[in-house]
């Protein structure tokens, strides 16, 4: 599934920062989905001390089967050189481009995206999930396992408890922290592109299985952990 270019990413930290501040402003928070047949979950990391960037994405069809098992429809491991160094609050400039080539060789076109990741909960607005949304113009939602920005109470001990992030002077609410399974740490939902926040932590809750993640994001992060996978696979 080809997109078109969006900006070039051979950019210095301080351009990189200002393009970030202009692209925060067309993340788009309110729902804008289809009907979703087939969801998509991505996993970005890195190997040889952050000398490449791997991304993992599985294809998985909506709905679950009965038994809550989601069919895998495709997946893709791809890996690269790594675009730049780490820079806090820039990291999407490293892992998005490897996203966009394994999304490239894709034969199926997803109505939801889940991302290991942030979304707005960033302190300019534009994390890897809302950054990789807006490239391919897909509704996406950030599901992190900690917290980059903001501040939030404790939530509920019950699966599905919730309790918003906010940040800045006026509480602007970014995410949610959203207590996924019983007696586990909680996890950081935010919307990503195209998505409110009340739909993200519905998606998110409805795709849970046994474990602290969404299936989606659970999946492709047991697919990029194969170390059987070679390059571009």
């Amino acid at each position: 599934m080809p997109t078109a270019p969006l900006h070039d990413w051979n950019l210095a930290p301080r351009d990189a920062i200002a393009l970030q501040k202009r692209l925060a402003g067309r993340v788009e928070r309110a729902d804008r989905l289809a009907p979703v047949r087939h969801l998509a979950g991505v996993d970005i990391g890195f190997e040889q001390d952050g000398a490449i960037t791997r991304a993992a994405v599985v294809m998985l069809a909506w709905p679950p089967d009965e038994d809550g098992v989601f069919k895998v429809v495709e997946q893709v491991v791809h890996r690269e050189p790594t675009r730049m160094l780490y820079v806090p609050g820039l990291l999407s400039f490293r892992e998005v481009p490897a996203a966009l080539a394994a999304f490239e060789r894709l034969r199926v076109t997803p109505q939801l995206v889940m991302v290991d990741g942030q979304g707005i909960a960033h302190p300019r607005r534009i994390g890897v999930a809302s950054h990789l949304g807006l490239w391919l113009d897909l509704p996406t939602i950030g599901v992190a396992k900690s917290r980059l920005c903001g501040r939030h109470g404790e939530p509920g001990p019950a699966r599905g408890d919730w309790t918003p992030l906010v940040d800045g002077p006026d509480d602007e609410v970014i995410g949610a922290v959203l207590r996924s399974r019983v007696k586990v740490k909680p996890i950081f939902v935010s919307p990503g592109h195209r998505v409110s926040l009340p739909t993200a932590l519905d998606w998110v809750t409805r795709c849970l299985g046994r474990t602290k993640l969404p299936e989606p994001t659970r999946l492709a992060d047991r697919l990029a952990s194969r170390r059987d996978q070679k390059r571009g696979e």
